[in-house]
């Protein structure tokens, strides 16, 4: 078993940053792959980050390629969601998930947090 907890979610202005954390607890977290996630109301969930067991490798949505930045500390068994010139469309709850597929940007991960609300005003 694998227990993640998110943190750093908040209300920020359109053109803010924020920081998106995600601990894990459990099994080896360098064996896992790692996704972040978002749903926001009425919508379905969408892929919008994942990084590789070591970290050398990521992928992005193309909605937040340039703005956002995933990154992991396997010492410290945390992910990162680096959130840059956010928009109001990027409103939603966050969610950090870990897996043994690379790389997968579907939800078919094995363990998920309990998200994160951001939200960004205009």
């Amino acid at each position: 078993q694998v227990q993640l907890v998110e943190s750093g979610g908040g209300l920020v202005q359109a053109g803010g940053s924020l920081r998106l954390s995600c601990a894990a607890s459990g099994r080896t977290f360098s064996s896992y792959a790692m996704g972040w996630f978002r749903q926001a109301p009425g919508k379905e969930r969408e892929f919008v980050a994942t990084i590789s067991r070591s970290g050398g490798s990521t992928y992005y949505a193309e909605s937040v390629k340039g703005r956002f930045r995933v990154s992991r500390e396997n010492a410290k068994s945390t992910v990162y969601l680096q959130m840059s010139s956010l928009k109001p469309e990027d409103t939603a709850v966050y969610y950090c998930a870990a897996g043994q597929t690379w790389p997968s940007r579907t939800p078919n991960y094995d363990y998920w947090g309990q998200g994160t609300q951001v939200t960004v005003s205009s």
